[in-house]
């Protein structure tokens, strides 16, 4: 310090604050390490029902994609948890932010661990659901609930089973006293539904709600699952932040319900008209009184309505139920049982596999009044049919995308209609890492795979602590219209992976040769005036200073920053530094606005491939 102001004293004032300056800017252009991306004034918007559709409060279509976040949920490694810590679930939140682009996802929880005991609820559990749930939502990421459920529950297998399950508690199936459980000479652990007398009376029994004896005196089935699923939904209320409740949608009240066996004269559509209605009627007053009144009930019509396989397939999907209304999402599945078996279809998928099966979803979904979303779909990534992998997943995302095949795409776009809203099966950082003892057997330690019924349907997993994909990335990062100012009359995405099935027409010469080889979509809507703009999701592939956008809007080649003023630009998405998306604006009413999104090589010029791309919109006109 003397020696300092010595310093000064020497009349050296100028040259210490000409160093105080220079170190300042030094430490100003030290690289910081990246943060996360500011939300714009419309991402924190609340999204809801409105008709067949989810909008947000500025009146646009928004579009959720994303994947299930499972991981260790169904397993008892970690008590239901889908994370062993908030270390890993950041990290695979973050993960799957910049690896796919997800903007939704659904969140496993547990009956067996939300209830262990009967009437005592494990606040200890959900403490860490919900500071799991803010991984994803400190992310920007939507999440739905899943009360989820297969066979009923783990607690009906023996030690010894080729089969397990999840969901109710231990204490409700011992009171139950139900049979031994076997599922006999069954290739696939879904046939237990069916074939395995233990979980067929259980099921039966959840349904009709049959009074058990236990040690808090005499409970019903379902009125016990309505009571811990409104506490669950109260203090995810109570302690989720304002800002983290914002994100969340609503809750899938039970996974892939199904009758367990039918009453007399009882069918598929009957039994969800006179026990799966009204269950979710009750579930939906569970959500109002527990704070979720704003919030969508996704609800599952019977599992088996859609499979493509005959001895599965039963009539359903709420044929016999009332309009579903603005409180509800037409919620299904769709897996392709044909394809996993590796016999019913021995080759590969094709262009507009699933258009049909995808369709169906969307039509009953509008004529129940309400939004549709593919809440489980997939293929197995490992065993004897995972070569089938790829071609499913790209056909599978092309369903989502339209009703139209690639090939007529172009000349059919009429009939594309809206992106359809989906979460992969499923998203499992542990993927290949677990240490599940199957059925509480130390002998029958499960490691590989998802560690459940020996499935493998991860699309992560852990590369010495790196989360890494084990699909190609160009099947699950796609360009998708994550938010759209107006309603969608027709969308493609051509992503390049397996075969390209979506080739654009000899008519339209420039178009072809600006896309060249790359991968390329094109969006067409009906703007309503709203004030947030239209957003597109670029995937990685798609750098912004190389992606051309040719659009009514105004073509650009090499993406400006979005400062609210141009037409056309890009921005950073919620959470995840380098994941960005297209913001297209207009502020009219009633006009028809189309956009190609390419990340082909950078042309001279537009102009000709406007042309091309303005005469083939008129016909939305």
């Amino acid at each position: 310090m003397r020696a300092f102001l010595t310093f000064i004293s020497r009349g050296k004032v100028i040259m210490v604050k000409r160093l105080l300056v220079v170190v300042l800017i030094s430490l100003l252009l030290l690289p910081f390490p990246a943060t996360a991306a500011q939300p714009l004034w419309f991402d924190n918007a609340k999204i809801g029902v409105s008709g067949d559709v989810f909008r947000d409060e500025y009146g646009r279509e928004i579009v959720l994609r994303g994947f299930n976040v499972s991981g260790e949920a169904k397993l008892a490694e970690l008590r239901g948890l889908p994370f062993a810590n908030m270390t890993d679930a950041r990290a695979s939140a973050a993960a799957l932010r910049k690896m796919s682009g997800a903007n939704a996802v659904r969140f496993l929880v547990t009956w067996a661990w939300i209830e262990p005991e009967p009437k005592r609820i494990d606040q200890a559990y959900l403490a860490a659901v919900t500071e799991q749930i803010t991984a994803f939502t400190d992310q920007g990421i939507r999440v739905y609930l899943d009360f989820h459920q297969d066979l009923y529950s783990r607690y009906l297998f023996n030690r010894d089973s080729w089969y397990t399950g999840d969901g109710a508690p231990e204490w409700l199936v011992r009171a139950g006293g139900y049979p031994r459980e076997s599922c006999g000479l069954c290739f696939h652990w879904g046939q237990n539904m069916k074939n395995n007398q233990a979980v067929t009376s259980a099921v039966y029994d959840f349904w009709h709600n049959r009074e058990l004896q236990t040690t808090a005196g005499p409970i019903r089935i379902r009125d016990e699952f309505l009571f811990q699923a409104g506490e669950t939904l109260r203090y995810l209320k109570q302690h989720l932040s304002p800002a983290a409740f914002n994100l969340l949608l609503g809750v899938d009240p039970l996974n892939e319900p199904y009758a367990g066996r039918y009453d007399a004269g009882q069918s598929g559509p009957t039994w969800e008209r006179d026990l799966v209605w009204p269950f979710y009627q009750q579930f939906r007053q569970r959500m109002d009184e527990s704070g979720w009144a704003d919030k969508a009930a996704f609800v599952e019509p019977l599992v088996f309505w859609n499979q493509n396989v005959e001895f599965f397939a039963e009539p359903g999907g709420f044929t016999e139920v009332p309009r579903l209304g603005r409180r509800y999402v037409f919620n299904s599945h769709f897996y392709d049982g044909k394809a996993q078996s590796g016999v019913l279809k021995p080759g590969k998928a094709n262009d507009g596999e699933y258009t049909a099966d995808f369709s169906r979803i969307r039509d009953r979904a509008t004529s129940l009044g309400s939004p549709a979303i593919v809440s489980e779909f997939g293929h197995p990534i490992a065993g004897f049919t995972s070569d089938k992998a790829p071609s499913v997943l790209k056909a599978m995302y092309q369903a989502l995308d339209s009703r139209v095949n690639g090939t007529d795409w172009w000349t059919k776009a009429r009939e594309s209609g809206r992106a359809l809203s989906g979460s992969q099966w499923h998203w499992d950082i542990y993927y290949n890492r677990h240490h599940e003892l199957m059925n509480d057997n130390p002998n029958k330690v499960k490691t590989d795979g998802d560690a459940m019924n020996d499935e493998h349907f991860s699309a992560v997993r852990l590369d010495n602590a790196t989360p890494v994909l084990n699909v190609d990335s160009r099947l699950i990062d796609r360009v998708f219209p994550r938010a759209v100012a107006g309603d969608t009359l027709a969308f493609t995405y051509e992503d390049r992976a397996v075969v390209a099935w979506n080739k654009i027409p000899d008519t339209m010469p420039a178009v072809r040769a600006l896309v060249g080889t790359g991968q390329y979509a094109v969006l067409a809507w009906r703007s309503n005036g709203s004030k947030a703009p239209t957003e597109v999701h670029l995937p990685a592939s798609f750098r912004p200073e190389s992606t051309t956008v040719v659009s009514d809007l105004g073509p650009v080649s090499g993406l400006p920053a979005y400062t609210g003023k141009e037409p056309v630009a890009v921005a950073p998405e919620p959470g995840e530094p380098g994941v960005n998306r297209v913001i297209l604006s207009s502020s009219d009413t009633g006009a028809v606005h189309f956009a190609l999104l390419s990340n082909g090589p950078r042309p001279p010029s537009t102009d000709a491939a406007l042309a091309e791309l303005t005469a083939w919109a008129a016909r939305f006109q």
